[in-house]
């Protein structure tokens, strides 16, 4: 007796060892899902993996027309048949026909997919979703599952047409690079062939002079050619204004002409030498016709000036008026003497005032221009002697000397004066843009500045000006680089300014589409709430899923609206176009719901009585599409419609449903509540 009695007392102990040591799994009936999109009863997830699915299927809420929700549980039970259980909690959750349900037992290792018949998923998608998540629940990898069939139903995996069309892509695109880099190759060779010859002909052409020389030899004869036709055109005019002091304009105007076509030719050289000096890459065959035109035309401003020299040196006739021409150089050699004398001391004034470098074009015209009046004294007396001992050929070229030495020493002088004014100018400029710029810097002050591009320019410009300003004053003054820089500063500090008054605009200009666009999504979010909430016996989920995220949405814009403007209006213009997503949804779903129930009024007399014709004066149809006696109707009056309808549930049971307080009632059987019924799902 003793015996049995210990023998019972060691089974039962093993038997409570064995329960407290081994974990205790519960059989779980089908259950109201919590807010959100998982609800996990067998406590399997951890907070981070729990969040991190919300926020994925939300995601998938968001750019997809389907909506995921997802149970996991230790066993099911009542029913224990894995199909039936998650259909069962499909509809007692009023879930829709867009809205699927994957059921997970992490104990019992039975997992499904409860689906509407007519939702947007095939069947045949279905059975590949669960396939591809079977590997990850059967390592009881639960949030990787679940991801995963969220990245199927989305789209974002296992599209096999899509692999394929990326493959030929690729396929394609390589032959595209592989011909590319052919093509460049053989390009490649064919310039290096080119770059050898140059753009010299391969065939001598003969009537073209220029297909015998080389880029190189056509580059240096164009150089020659256009100072050698300057040079022309220079000496010419200097003679023709001899001519013209001499005889006048009208007897000179032909030759006047010729040098105006000369000028405007050798214009046109001077622009083509321009082009092919500057920073602009010219192609080989271009530098090479640009010189050609350069030589060319040098050749026609020689032959236009060549066909008036034999009339020009005619009208001088120097040698048959040699007296009277000596006695008008030597009264311009008399008037040349006042300018000389001022030119010393002109220059000194302004070497007491300008630095060096300012005044370096003229350091030596005083000297040079007493050069030219003894160069123009020694002309005048040899052409005296040769007059005076018959050599009228040398006494011309003596006076036609001293002319030109007069005419140069005059133009020295000149000079002097001339640069002097200018750098006065310049410095009464650069006062002038320092008062300038003193104003923008108090301008600028006034701008907003985030970036700080406007206190960089203001402290660049302030610095310069001290240094314009110290360089204003006492001797070796530079008025021309002093302008230089303060121009380059005024350049820097107005582009700061003009951006700085743009940012204030832009900041103006989005003040004012913010509040336009948040009255405006303000007047939708609020007329789509009034829309849904008085047909809400037939509007389904996704329209009030994007009615929510509007208004939440529309908070975020008004709660940036005064920290950051640009910010409000990227969430109202958000908030916007979600409230008119939701309005189009509901709106369809109110339109399909009326062509579902209206369409048919059989129910309406064998409910209340009365006719069962097309008329619906009673009004009967409005009460359950406003959602006021769906709890008299099976379901809320959304079974069998194809809208989706509205389940989430405000605690762990019972809640607001779309049929009116407390939900309403929905048949038994999952194939009468519109779910499929499939075969799926399985062991794992």
């Amino acid at each position: 007796m003793k015996t049995r009695w210990l023998t019972a007392a060691a089974v039962t102990l093993v038997a409570l060892l064995g329960a407290f040591s081994a974990p205790a799994a519960f059989a779980t009936d089908p259950l109201p899902l919590d807010p959100g999109y998982v609800t996990d009863a067998a406590g399997v997830l951890s907070v981070s993996e729990n969040q991190s699915a919300q926020d994925r299927l939300q995601e998938l809420t968001e750019n997809s027309t389907a909506d995921l929700f997802v149970v996991l549980v230790d066993d099911f039970t009542s029913p224990s048949e894995y199909t039936a259980w998650a259909d069962k909690v499909a509809e007692i959750n009023n879930l829709g026909p867009e809205q699927y349900l994957l059921a997970i037992s992490t104990e019992g290792r039975n997992y499904y997919i409860s689906a509407a018949e007519d939702g947007p998923l095939s069947y045949s998608k279905l059975d590949d979703i669960e396939e591809k998540i079977q590997p990850l629940l059967a390592q009881s990898d639960w949030h990787g599952a679940i991801i995963l069939a969220a990245d199927e139903i989305q789209g974002d995996g296992g599209a096999g047409m899509v692999r394929v069309f990326l493959i030929l892509a690729g396929i394609v695109v390589l032959a595209l690079v592989i011909w590319l880099i052919v093509a460049l190759i053989r390009r490649a060779r064919k310039n290096a062939v080119i770059r050898k010859r140059g753009a010299m002909p391969e065939t001598p052409d003969p009537n073209n002079p220029f297909s015998t020389m080389t880029d190189e030899q056509v580059e240096t004869e164009a150089g020659s050619a256009l100072v050698q036709a300057d040079d022309a055109i220079t000496s010419s005019r200097e003679e023709l204004g001899f001519a013209v002091a001499q005889y006048g304009e009208g007897a000179t105007a032909a030759f006047s002409g010729a040098i105006e076509t000369a000028k405007t030719k050798m214009s046109e050289a001077f622009d083509l030498k321009q082009k092919l000096d500057d920073e602009i890459e010219d192609t080989i065959h271009d530098r090479r016709a640009w010189h050609i035109r350069i030589i060319q035309l040098c050749d026609e401003i020689d032959d236009v000036l060549d066909d008036n020299t034999g009339a020009f040196d005619a009208l001088r006739k120097l040698e048959q008026n040699a007296p009277q021409e000596l006695e008008r150089v030597r009264s311009e050699r008399a008037q040349l003497q006042p300018l000389l004398e001022s030119a010393a001391p002109a220059f000194a004034a302004l070497a007491a005032t300008y630095d060096a470098e300012a005044l370096s074009t003229i350091t030596d015209n005083p000297a040079q221009a007493q050069e030219r009046a003894a160069l123009a004294d020694r002309s005048i007396d040899t052409a005296a002697q040769a007059i005076v001992a018959g050599r009228t050929g040398e006494a011309a070229f003596a006076i036609r000397t001293a002319e030109q030495a007069v005419a140069q020493a005059v133009q020295l002088a000149h000079a002097i004066d001339a640069l002097g004014a200018e750098l006065a100018e310049s410095e009464k400029q650069a006062r002038a843009l320092i008062t300038e710029l003193h104003g923008d810097l108090a301008a600028a002050q006034q701008l907003p500045d985030t970036a700080g591009a406007i206190a960089a320019a203001t402290a660049a410009t302030t610095a310069q000006l001290q240094q314009a300003e110290a360089n204003l004053t006492g001797s070796a003054r530079s008025p021309q680089r002093v302008l230089e820089a303060l121009t380059a500063a005024n350049t820097q500090i107005d582009a700061a300014i003009a951006q700085g008054r743009e940012t204030v605009e832009r900041a103006q200009r989005t003040q004012l589409m913010l509040e336009q666009t948040l009255t405006q999504a303000t007047s939708d979010v609020r007329s789509v709430r009034d829309y849904i909430e008085t047909r809400r016996g037939s509007v389904g989920s996704t329209a009030r899923t994007r009615l929510s995220q509007a208004e939440g949405t529309l908070t975020q814009a008004q709660s940036l609206r005064a920290s950051d403007p640009q910010a409000a209006l990227n969430e109202a213009q958000r908030a916007l176009d979600l409230a008119r997503q939701a309005r189009s949804s509901a709106q369809a779903d109110v339109n399909g719901y009326n062509r579902n129930q209206y369409q048919d009024n059989s129910w309406s007399g064998g409910i209340f009585g009365g006719s069962s014709g097309g008329s619906n004066s009673s009004g009967l149809g409005g009460d359950i599409l406003g959602g006021i006696i769906g709890g008299l109707l099976s379901g809320g009056g959304s079974s069998g419609s194809s809208h989706r309808s509205s389940w989430r549930s405000s605690g762990s049971s019972g809640g607001f449903r779309s049929s009116g307080f407390g939900g309403g009632s929905r048949s038994s059987g999952s194939r009468a509540s519109g779910r499929s019924g499939r075969s799926g799902g399985g062991r794992f």
